[in-house]
């Protein structure tokens, strides 16, 4: 699959000549993406539950499906929350979580890491387009939510001049992935608040429209 830059991001990372994956900009459309099947969509609701993906009637409460058969499409929608593209180093398991910072704090990478069932050394993640730490204030809740899981999530939480906190939603991705065992982990570089041509904000724009973040097997 040939990148379009204006129309998706594709992942740096070493991922199998089978795998397609990336995640579409504003100026994009998950339609106009060559896919080898159909999408699975999801009812997105800031959980910790993965799915077996399937072409389901009605789009499950998930928020992340996973997948080991050729054709099958994995995706989230997202507009500040963080996309996480799975793949084993063999290119025989897939998955793609939606990790906000309830889906973080519920679980969800560890969810989704079991649901997967490939050993999580093997795996390969790609971390999305999400709002950066510079622009992503949240309350004391959210800092306990992490910290009272993992002390260690206290260096992802900065306090600004309202006594408040500026959350690194990416890092503690990265913390719980690295918990969980996996070692090869990318990307991670885009601000979905910050840049305004490239990627929806929620926070910039509640009204506004959602990237789709998509793997695949051939």
């Amino acid at each position: 699959m040939t990148q379009a830059p204006d129309k998706y991001l594709a992942p740096d990372w070493p991922a199998p000549a089978n795998i397609v994956a990336g995640t579409t900009l504003r100026t994009g459309d998950i339609a106009n993406v060559s896919l080898p099947g159909e999408p699975c969509w999801l009812h997105q609701v800031h959980g910790n539950v993965a799915v077996a993906a399937a072409r389901f009637d009605i789009p499950p409460d998930a928020d992340a499906s996973v997948s080991q058969t050729p054709g099958d499409v994995c995706v989230v929608k997202t507009a500040d929350c963080l996309p996480v593209l799975l793949c084993s180093a063999d290119g025989a398991h897939i998955g793609a979580a939606h990790a906000g910072w309830r889906g973080l704090a519920a679980g969800i990478i560890e969810s989704t890491i079991a649901k997967i069932a490939a050993d999580p050394v093997d795996l390969l993640v790609w971390l999305g387009p999400a709002i950066s730490q510079q622009s992503f204030e949240v309350g004391e809740e959210v800092r306990d939510a992490f910290v009272m899981h993992d002390s260690a999530a206290t260096s992802c939480f900065k306090i600004n001049d309202r006594g408040r906190w500026q959350a690194d939603l990416v890092a503690l991705a990265r913390q719980r992935l690295e918990a969980a065992g996996v070692k090869s982990i990318f990307g991670g570089g885009f601000c979905t608040y910050l840049d305004k041509e490239r990627f929806f904000s929620y926070r910039r724009n509640p009204g506004c429209g959602r990237m789709v973040s998509f793997i695949a097997r051939l």
